[in-house]
C-alpha cells in the first residue's frame, strides 16, 4: 500500500516557499513576544522606581520586577541572544533585582 501525504504532493520549490514563511512567521512571533517582555521589564521597573518606601510592598515589586526579568532574560536566549549586559544598562535593571533573578551587574 503506497500512502501519500500533503507535502509529497508538493513540488521541492512549493516546499521550501513553506519553509521560508514559516520560518519568517516563527521570527515575527519571537519578536512580537520579545517586545512584550521588555515591555512588561520596563512597567515593573517603573513601579518599583516610582514606590518610595520599604517593607513587604516593596518586596513584592522587585520579586514582580525579578518574574519580568527572568521571563525577559527567557525569551531573549530563545531568540539566540546569549548575553544580557546590553539589556541590563539599557533599561537600567538594579542590583536588587539582578540578585533575584540569579544575574550578575555587566562590568562597569
Amino acid at each position: 500500500m503506497v500512502s501519500f501525504s500533503p507535502r509529497s504532493r508538493l513540488s521541492q520549490r512549493s516546499m521550501d516557499a513553506v519553509d521560508t514563511a514559516l520560518a519568517h512567521e516563527i521570527i515575527a512571533e519571537q519578536a512580537s513576544s520579545l517586545g512584550r517582555a521588555g515591555r512588561a521589564v520596563a512597567a515593573s521597573l517603573e513601579a518599583l522606581a516610582a514606590f518610595g518606601g520599604d517593607g513587604p510592598e516593596r518586596a513584592g515589586l522587585v520579586q514582580a520586577a525579578a518574574d519580568a526579568v527572568f521571563s525577559y532574560f527567557v525569551q531573549r536566549e530563545l531568540c539566540g541572544f546569549r548575553r544580557h549586559d546590553d539589556a541590563i544598562r539599557d533599561y537600567g535593571i538594579p542590583r536588587e533585582v539582578l540578585v533575584r533573578v540569579g544575574a550578575s551587574p555587566p562590568p562597569r
